[in-house]
């Protein structure tokens, strides 16, 4: 047979190899005449849980008498998270990608705010066995109501030899005392 006659073929051939290996944890190839390759399946995550009460907070503007909504500089949601994790012996690394959105209040001058979050490992029985707080800023274009941040972070915790099963991820807003008496309040945002 003519050497050109196979030409065509050798791309579409190694693309199949190559896209059936990527998506495959484990792959029998019997035509290739070796075993089957087993690779261990990566730990899955324990749930990944914004606590709802903390999911959201409020800012205030410079020094507000009065914790009411129209002193509200900023609000912050707490809007979205991903998580990627493994553990190695009593240790458990988690990779987070969180969104975190700021709505302007009545009360806002500029564009800039800062809100503080916590990341924190808990057991089934609510113990908590870490936790970690991380700043974040958002910038708010001029012309827009609100805007959101995509914050990734990395944390490490000992598990206390608890299995993974036991195992919660829990995040929210690191509440300030304003924030904490205004939602005794107001609830809503």
């Amino acid at each position: 047979m003519p050497a050109g006659r196979f030409r065509g073929l050798a791309p579409a051939v190694a693309a199949f190899a190559i896209g059936g290996l990527s998506g495959c944890g484990s792959m029998s190839i019997p035509f290739f005449g070796g075993k089957t390759a087993e690779t261990p399946p990566a730990a899955s995550c324990p749930a990944a849980v914004i606590l709802r009460p903390l999911a959201n907070t409020a800012v205030f503007a410079g020094q507000a008498g009065e914790l009411k909504p129209p002193n509200v500089a900023w609000y912050g949601v707490f809007s979205d998270i991903s998580v990627k994790c493994q553990v190695a012996g009593d240790t458990f690394r988690a990779a987070l990608d969180d969104i975190i959105v700021a709505d302007r209040g009545p009360a806002v001058r500029g564009n800039d705010v800062d809100f503080t979050y916590f990341v924190s490992l808990t057991a089934s029985d609510q113990t908590i066995l870490g936790k970690k707080s991380f700043a974040v800023h958002v910038t708010v274009p001029s012309s827009a109501k609100r805007g959101g941040v995509n914050d990734h972070v990395e944390v490490a915790f000992a598990t206390g030899g608890r299995p993974l099963s036991d195992l919660n991820i829990t995040v929210g807003f690191q509440q300030t005392p304003q924030a904490i008496e205004f939602y005794k309040n107001f609830r809503g945002r």
